[in-house]
Formats: structure tokens, sequence, C-alpha cells
């Protein structure tokens, strides 16, 4: 699969959170309910201090690997973490190196299907420490949509 490596700046992100993993799908039924809740309960719409509409989807707090427990964040990237409404997580991302990958087509299919070919592929030399999609204006069509995804890389 190809990927472009990058170095990326440190951020911050605000959101809520859920705790899953990959084994026998519960992480598609627990992101899944991240998602619905995310968007009924406006949180996007909640975060103070965004510094973009851009969402972010965290994976992060790696019990091990991929396989292991995981926790996933969805928020936005904020230049303060002042005034967070009550249940609000923050996470600092650090500065480091990742894989930058591309999903392009119906979501939540063409972002899942790239993550399958993230974990089956060897050579990534992941670090497990935080790894992100963005979903930005491109990714507005959920039938044609185009959605970032980095996976930080050890040094």
């Amino acid at each position: 699969m190809q990927y472009k490596e990058i170095s990326l700046a440190s951020f911050t992100i605000a959101g809520i959170s859920v705790r899953t993993s990959n084994k026998e799908g519960k992480s598609q039924k627990d992101i899944g309910e991240l998602w619905n809740r995310f968007f009924s309960q406006q949180t996007s719409e909640a975060i103070p201090n965004k510094v973009s509409d851009e969402i972010y989807c965290i994976y992060t707090d790696y019990e091990s690997n991929f396989m292991g427990a995981y926790t996933t964040i969805l928020g936005c990237r904020v230049s303060d973490t002042q005034n967070l409404p009550t249940g609000m997580v923050v996470k600092h991302i650090p500065a480091g190196r990742y894989h930058e990958y591309r999903s392009e087509g119906k979501l939540p299919e063409c972002v899942g299907q790239t993550w399958m070919n993230i974990w089956q592929s060897p050579d990534t030399n992941r670090m497990y420490e935080a790894d992100f999609d963005i979903y930005g204006a491109e990714a507005q069509n959920p039938e044609n949509a185009v959605v970032a995804t980095f996976v930080s890389v050890k040094e």
C-alpha cells in the first residue's frame, strides 16, 4: 500500500472517547456508536477554541499492538483546552514521523479497508502511540469521500 512519509508538529485534540479493541468486531460497534454520539450530541459545535472544522478520529493508548485494547477519540484540533464541556477528553499528539495514507470511496468502508491494509503490512514500523484519520472538506460526501490516515512510525 502506498504512503507518504512525513513529519508533523505536535497538536492537541478535544472530543469524546471510547475504549475498544479489534477483537470480534468490537471496534466496529464501539466506534460506530461513538460517531453516532458525536453527531447526535453535536460534539463538534460544543468544542471551544477549534482551529478548524476537520474531525479527527484518534487511535491511542494502545495496550500492545493493533490486536490489543486502545482508545478512540473523536474530536477537533484546538488551540486551548480551557472551558471544555464536562465529559470531554484532551489528547496531545506528539510531533514525529508518520506514514500518510489516502482512503477514497464510500464511508466507512474505504477507511476500514485502509486500516486492514495497514495491519497486514509488515513494513510500517509502527510506534503505537497516536494514529489518526482526518475527515475534512473532502469527506463530506459519504458516497465519495477522501480521508487522510496518519500512522506514527519509529524514527
